[in-house]
């Protein structure tokens, strides 16, 4: 079983380097780290007094570890999760902050588990799960990863902006829907005919 510091390793290493996006509500990243992110963490790396895009360019890669494990998985207790979905579950916490959580609450309300959808790992989440993948964690692993791959389909239905992060620039699986099959085992990636009838709508 992996650690989360190699998990978050792993996520710097799908987030890349220094991207300042237009279309980004996060705004100037590093490895993942927005710009406004290092703003609520009053990080100045430049120590001029003001956090901005110097600032975002200056982060180093074991900063951006350090941020994620301490603000991204441990503050919001991740740990509480079975750890069959922490990896996964604290990708899209790095990617969506805690949608993460809405989207494994509202999984879990479709299973018929009684949880509050409020972005929050609290006891009744955290037990829920644990019981949902007692049965069959790795059914239970892809079923979040498909939910997940879902809520990024119905961000691009829903705003023409954010279609180029689900589908590449030649009609491919975009950087969204490929990170979320990451987590998903082979039978349930959609195949390429599955991806263009699916995203045929936005021509």
């Amino acid at each position: 079983m992996q650690t989360v510091r190699q998990i978050a390793t792993e996520i710097v290493g799908r987030e890349g380097g220094f991207v300042d996006d237009p279309d980004d509500p996060g705004g100037a990243t590093n490895y993942g780290v927005s710009v406004h992110t290092m703003r609520r963490l009053g990080l100045d790396l430049s120590g001029d007094g003001v956090v901005d895009r110097t600032d975002v360019r200056r982060l180093s890669k074991a900063q951006a570890i350090g941020i994620f494990v301490r603000h991204y998985f441990e503050l919001p207790r991740l740990r509480l999760l079975p750890q069959v979905v922490q990896p996964s579950v604290f990708d899209m916490y790095v990617n969506a902050g805690a949608q993460a959580v809405r989207i494994l609450q509202r999984l879990l309300r479709e299973m018929g588990f009684g949880v509050v959808v409020d972005g929050v790992v609290g006891p009744q989440t955290a037990r829920a799960s644990q019981s949902a993948a007692k049965s069959d964690p790795v059914k239970f692993a892809d079923a979040y990863g498909v939910a997940r791959r879902n809520y990024y389909f119905r961000l691009a239905d829903r705003r023409l902006a954010f279609r180029k992060y689900a589908r590449s620039r030649v009609g491919s699986k975009g950087g969204w829907i490929r990170r979320a099959e990451e987590f998903v085992s082979p039978p349930y990636h959609l195949t390429d005919a599955e991806f263009q009838k699916r995203v045929s709508r936005w021509d």
